[in-house]
């Protein structure tokens, strides 16, 4: 198995290459060069397997030789060992046909956990048998740091840094990123949005000196092995609910598009996908562009839903590698009109992408509303992203095709928001009880690539 990069310039690596080079040098992304397939058969073998069990079918042909199949389960196996639902990923019905799917019952209780968990444990082999150390920096809205910091913490080959918007992450996501004790975990508070995180994370890739020296790796959703990961409980939750007799529709809060990407590979890999549905915030570049009016930045606005305040979603320049046919050459053009402010996307491609994709927002007022309306007909109390997924769900399901809707966190990690709208207030499980007593560390930083570079330095000498 190969990857190539969406812009066409990269060298092909294996799996563990890519996995371990995070960015492409030419700036792309990693995918597959060919999408194994899963005939009917197939995906009919999964019911009533356990979450490893299809895991590790589900994933194992896009690994090809990096892993032998014993060290692939054992990763799986460690992976998943530390989520509080048997199940993994549960699902629960809302209304008739219609279906949360139960993500955050992982360590950070976020669905974050399902991808950081696994690449946690491909790194700890991948780098043990190279003998390497590698410096991880990441950028997060909110679900990532943390989840990476629970994967990667304590590891003696890895050094982690989080990058974050100063200020604009819940603070439950903010402790859980400040309050870890692992030497090797650090949380950089920058003074920006999301946006400019990711855009410094990009940029140190793109240095190829700082890359090289400090054995730069990446764990955000520009990690093809994090996709990966979300694609197998598409299937779990599509063959709980009938497939492959029967399509299946997903809608999914995003706002770097890695989570509903993931449904567009498990998709092209055989699954009876009917819709794919693209659920925004106010932050609605994606829905806009969906719609047709382009892909043109616009200010991030700060909402209730933090980890879809995003203006440039990184795996939507996978979404378009597709879309454009695999012409690399076309996309890494659109990145660079991107870097100007936006871009056109061409007629034959819009059609692709609205044969794949639809799309709708929610307002601020509207998720709130969907809070307090869905916990009065179901019980279910959900977090504002679950939220906008379930508004933009009801708007696009059908009475002849199942709806899951993604619950990418637990209402926890957002509870004041979550008391606003609801008058309740969610507590956190038992085992996070004390994360207000626990010291943060915390360094805050300029939005500036030299800074933060030294700073990586200085803290990775000492």
């Amino acid at each position: 198995m190969k990857y190539i990069s969406t812009r066409g310039q990269a060298p092909e690596l294996t799996f563990e290459e890519a996995m371990l080079t995070g960015l492409a040098r030419d700036g792309g992304l990693y995918v597959p060069a060919e999408i194994p397939q899963m005939s009917r058969d197939d995906i009919a073998a999964l019911r009533g397997l356990s979450y490893e069990e299809v895991a590790f079918r589900v994933m194992r042909p896009f690994v090809g030789d990096s892993f032998t199949d014993e060290e692939f389960r054992d990763i799986i196996a460690r992976a998943y060992d530390g989520f509080d639902h048997v199940a993994k990923a549960p699902l629960k019905q809302l209304a008739p046909n219609h279906f949360l799917l139960e993500l955050f019952h992982g360590p950070t209780l976020a669905f974050k956990d399902f991808a950081m968990q696994l690449i946690g444990q491909l790194f700890q082999v991948a780098l043990k048998r190279r003998g390497e150390t590698v410096t991880i920096v990441g950028a997060t809205s909110g679900d990532t740091g943390s989840a990476a910091m629970e994967a990667f913490g304590g590891l003696d080959a890895v050094n982690v840094f989080i990058m974050y918007p100063h200020g604009r992450v819940s603070e439950v996501q903010r402790r859980q990123m400040t309050t870890p004790s692992a030497a090797n975990v650090h949380a950089l508070a920058v003074h920006g949005d999301f946006d400019d995180c990711q855009a410094r994370l990009k940029d140190m890739f793109n240095d190829f000196t700082f890359r090289d020296e400090v054995k730069l790796a990446g764990v955000n959703s520009i990690n093809f092995a994090r996709v990966l990961a979300q694609v197998v409980y598409y299937f779990t939750s599509a063959v709980s609910l009938g497939a492959p007799d029967r399509k299946i529709s997903f809608t999914v809060p995003t706002g770097n598009f890695g989570d509903i990407f993931a449904g567009f590979i498990a998709k092209q890999m055989g699954l009876p996908i009917d819709q794919l549905v693209v659920a925004t915030n106010q932050n609605d570049i994606l829905h806009r562009c969906l719609s047709g009016q382009g892909y043109h930045k616009g200010d991030t606005i700060p909402s209730i839903s933090p980890s879809m305040d995003i203006q440039v979603s990184s795996n939507f320049e996978r979404a378009l590698f597709y879309a454009y046919g695999q012409d690399g050459k076309a996309v890494a053009q659109l990145m660079e009109e991107l870097k100007q402010g936006g871009f056109e996307v061409s007629q034959g491609a819009m059609q692709a992408l609205t044969e794949t994709y639809v799309s709708g927002r929610a307002s601020e007022a509207e998720t709130m509303a969907t809070i307090k309306s869905e916990l009065a007909a179901s019980g279910e109390l959900l977090c504002p992203h679950g939220a906008v997924g379930v508004k933009v769900a009801n708007e696009h399901r059908t009475n002849d095709t199942p709806m899951v809707t993604l619950a990418t966190a637990h209402p926890a990690k957002f509870p004041a928001a979550v008391k606003e709208a609801a008058n309740v207030h969610p507590d956190l499980p038992a085992r996070m009880a004390d994360l207000y007593d626990r010291p943060e560390q915390l360094t805050e930083i300029t939005n500036d690539l030299s800074a933060l570079e030294a700073h990586i330095r200085k803290t990775i000498a000492q």
